[in-house]
């Protein structure tokens, strides 16, 4: 695809609600990671592979020379996944605020020299009718993007459909900034099927996860209301925790899979030392002490 020529009122508008909703879409759920302090079942693999994405974004965007408000996009996009991803190394790994601080701003000091190397070294090439650098920058930007939605069905799996952690008022601003943004580029001289795919599929996800949570409510309806008639919250009563205990946590049967195997004979081992090495004082047998001459 040819980089844009002329950017339509329209594009712009539609372009600029789309990067206001993606720039405050996460404060909802930064917000509501500081306030509870924490960060359980939000993915920080989801929040650290989004902020990665941000770079083949940022200079696929460039390089297209997309209307600026989807140039910002990316930037804003990518300091606040960031952050959401601090913050779950703060709350869910329990480490040092200013370590966490420390690590993030060297990481996106790294991503803006990347951004910035990337988007000077391919612009000459596309300038003189080389487009696959482009191309190709786009597919991974596409790519590492919707990955970041893979830890998603893990957690909905292990949690048997309940979407946990992550806030809805997040999630209904970021579909609006995707929906938005696919707008936009409608709007604009020549559709960009590659991003316009990826905005498509962010809503369509987004959509799944608020539906998969509808439906746990509805399947657990009745146990909520034992629930609350008995003054207990839904995690603490007893029927509701069994029930939600059974959801399948597929990641550690993954991790389970590739985990180092004990050798036949180190089961045995392992059990000898584990055992319990008392004495049953009813089969001690006391040292007999030799009489002594008097």
């Amino acid at each position: 695809m040819a980089p844009q020529t002329s950017i339509p009122v329209a594009a712009n508008v539609l372009g600029t609600i789309g990067t206001v909703c993606w720039c405050v879409q996460l404060a909802p759920q930064i917000w509501r990671n500081y306030r509870t302090k924490s960060t359980e079942g939000l993915p920080a693999s989801m929040m650290l592979i989004w902020s990665m994405s941000a770079v083949p974004f940022g200079v696929y965007a460039i390089s297209q020379q997309f209307n600026i408000p989807l140039i910002v996009q990316p930037q804003c996009f990518c300091v606040l996944c960031g952050v959401s991803w601090a913050q779950c190394l703060v709350y869910g790994r329990k480490w040092r605020t200013w370590t966490a601080s420390l690590l993030l701003f060297a990481l996106l000091v790294v991503f803006a020299a990347l951004e910035t190397g990337l988007t000077f070294a391919v612009r000459p090439a596309y300038s003189n009718g080389i487009s696959w650098p482009v191309l190709l920058i786009g597919i991974v930007a596409f790519i590492t993007l919707i990955s970041g939605y893979l830890p998603i069905p893990f957690e909905l799996l292990k949690r048997r459909g309940r979407v946990v952690g992550i806030d809805f008022v997040f999630l209904s601003i970021d579909w609006c900034g995707a929906f938005f943004s696919l707008m936009a580029l409608v709007a604009q001289t020549e559709f960009d099927v590659l991003f316009g795919t990826m905005y498509a599929l962010c809503c369509t996800i987004e959509m799944t996860m608020v539906a998969s949570h509808l439906i746990w409510r509805l399947r657990t309806r009745e146990m909520r209301t034992r629930a609350k008639a008995a003054g207990q919250t839904f995690d603490e009563f007893e029927e509701s925790a069994q029930w939600q205990a059974k959801g399948i946590d597929l990641e550690k049967k993954l991790f389970g899979l590739f985990s180092k195997k004990r050798a036949p004979g180190e089961d045995a081992i392992a059990d000898v030392d584990n055992a319990d090495t008392s004495v049953d004082p009813e089969h001690f047998i006391p040292k007999t002490v030799p009489n002594v001459l008097v």
